[in-house]
């Protein structure tokens, strides 16, 4: 096969293709049937034809008949009267029209034969059309009935798909729902148990003996300090007399006494000691 001719195979292939689906089954049957009603008028008009041409011939022929009556009366007449020059052309019209009227009833006798096949061929047409008729009803109403089960069908499958999604959807929804339903009731667990409290205590204690311990540090050195100082200046002055250094110390006692911000510093101490 060469390449033409395999590229029309494809384009006659295509096209049919085509044709098969913009086909109309419903349309093509009417069609069908209308066409096959063309067929049977012009059947009927050509018997209708063919018998008036038949009656023509049959109308010929009667007067010829007549005629032959007549030439075979005229040819009595002229014998009566003796006159055989007329009767013998009487006779040879009679003759000549009945040899007219052979070839009238031959012509006649064959448009019958034909009129009658006609008649056949269109009743056999007429009894086929009409079982087309009943079969094209028939076959339009089961193309119907699969249509709708067609659709029907691809209208169930379509939902099932979609009533799938739906319902993996739901699912999902349900999963994640019961998920932060779980972490909500945990939460609540934990903030009923005290945990969330007692992690913060925790922070705030450790944070506050921390402070505690780094101001204990602070004050024992300070206090070591003083002990010092204070054990330097009583080494080096017993004679001279301690009055002066405990007036002295009694003065700044006086004046710490009396300065507000150590008094408000003194305070948050013992604030602190008491919690």
């Amino acid at each position: 096969m060469g390449i033409l001719s395999r590229a029309s195979y494809v384009i006659r292939s295509k096209v049919n293709a085509v044709l098969n689906r913009a086909e109309d089954p419903h349309e093509t049957l009417d069609y069908s049937y209308e066409q096959l009603r063309d067929e049977l008028q012009d059947v009927k008009k050509g018997i209708a034809d063919l018998t008036t041409q038949k009656k023509r011939l049959e109308i010929q022929k009667r007067r010829l008949e007549e005629n032959v009556e007549k030439h075979n009366e005229q040819a009595r007449q002229a014998v009566e009267q003796d006159r055989d020059d007329l009767a013998r052309r009487a006779l040879e019209k009679k003759k000549q029209k009945m040899s007219q009227i052979e070839d009238l009833e031959t012509q006649i006798a064959d448009l019958q034969n034909t009129q009658d096949s006609l008649v056949e061929k269109k009743d056999t047409l007429q009894r086929r059309i009409e079982e087309f008729r009943t079969e094209k009803e028939t076959m339009k109403a089961r193309h119907e009935a699969a249509e709708a089960s067609a659709r029907v069908s691809e209208a169930m499958t379509g939902a099932g798909d979609e009533m799938e999604n739906v319902s993996r959807s739901i699912e999902r929804a349900r999963d994640q729902t019961e998920d932060m339903e779980a972490r909500a009731a945990a939460m609540d667990e934990l903030e009923d148990s005290g945990a969330f409290e007692s992690a913060l205590s925790d922070e705030s204690d450790l944070e506050r003996e921390l402070d505690e311990l780094r101001d204990d540090g602070e004050v024992e050195a300070e206090l070591e300090t003083l002990k010092s100082e204070a054990g330097t200046g009583g080494g080096g002055g017993d004679s001279t007399g301690g009055g002066d250094v405990d007036i002295e110390l009694d003065d700044d006692a006086e004046s710490v006494a009396a300065d507000p911000e150590v008094e408000a510093e003194l305070d948050d101490i013992k604030r602190d000691e008491e919690q």
